[in-house]
């Protein structure tokens, strides 16, 4: 059985992930089981956050003429970036401005999308 904490964090993960870019519209039960496992290493929702907007970032800088990558199928695809952003070295506000720059280009750059959570639900 699952606390109301851990039901809230996944939701939380799972919505930001599903409003991303190139992600599914819909999360797998294996999505969920990937954000109950953020839960129990009590990853933070600002890292996860953090992490998902600065991979999409990386993706979206390519160079011109370069295929296009295909899309994201699972929430696994950030761990990589998770646990970079996890290291000591990493403060709380270098998470800020990721998530303040993310937000930005996708805005300005994509122009087809908005960041996650000023976007309507699908």
């Amino acid at each position: 059985m699952t606390s109301i904490a851990e039901s809230a964090y996944v939701a939380a993960v799972l919505l930001l992930y599903v409003d991303l870019p190139e992600t599914p519209d819909r999360a797998s039960s294996y999505d969920r089981i990937v954000a109950h496992s953020l839960f129990q290493r009590a990853v933070s929702v600002e890292v996860v956050e953090s992490a998902m907007l600065l991979a999409c970032v990386r993706r979206s800088v390519r160079p011109p003429g370069a295929p296009p990558l295909p899309r994201i199928r699972s929430l696994a695809y950030f761990s990589p970036v998770i646990e970079e952003l996890q290291q000591p070295h990493v403060s709380s506000s270098y998470l800020e401005y990721v998530r303040h720059k993310a937000r930005r280009f996708f805005q300005r750059d994509l122009g087809k999308t908005a960041a996650p959570q000023d976007r309507a639900p699908r």
